[in-house]
């Protein structure tokens, strides 16, 4: 039993999630009495599962430091953006830099909807985890 359990038991389910969709307000028509809800990102249950989990293992491996998930991934010659986490070459990161990746894919979707959901869909989550799985 690895310490990643609580992540890598994602990687079956992330393959038949369907993940979430963007969920676009085609009801209301603007006036006072009908406002449109601005477009948002309805996650599955099994994504806000993970993003739970995430932050519960954060919080239970505090040595791992993933709160300074920007630095570590400066330290590993990467940037916490979009274009750099998904051309990240994993073969050679260790599990601290891996989880950083998904730390900063989670705290991205809070700064920016549908961040995490473009993260899942190019199948940067699952190959990340993966990896992890790998390092055991």
């Amino acid at each position: 039993m690895s310490k990643f359990d609580i992540l890598t038991k994602y990687i079956p389910l992330i393959k038949a999630d369907n993940i979430g969709e963007w969920v676009i307000d085609k009801e209301n028509d603007g006036t006072p009495e009908h406002p449109i809800q601005l477009p948002f990102v309805g996650y599955s249950e099994m994504v806000n599962n993970f993003i739970q989990d995430i932050y519960i293992f954060e919080q239970s491996n505090k040595d791992m430091e993933l709160t300074r998930y920007g630095d570590i991934l400066k330290e590993n010659g990467l940037e916490w953006g979009t274009e750099s986490m998904k051309k990240a070459d994993v073969s050679n990161l260790n599990a601290q830099c891996v989880l950083a990746l998904i730390m900063g894919a989670v705290r991205a979707e809070r700064f920016c909807d549908g961040a995490l959901l473009d993260y899942f869909k190019t199948g940067c989550i699952l190959k990340w985890l993966e990896k992890l799985n790998s390092i055991k």
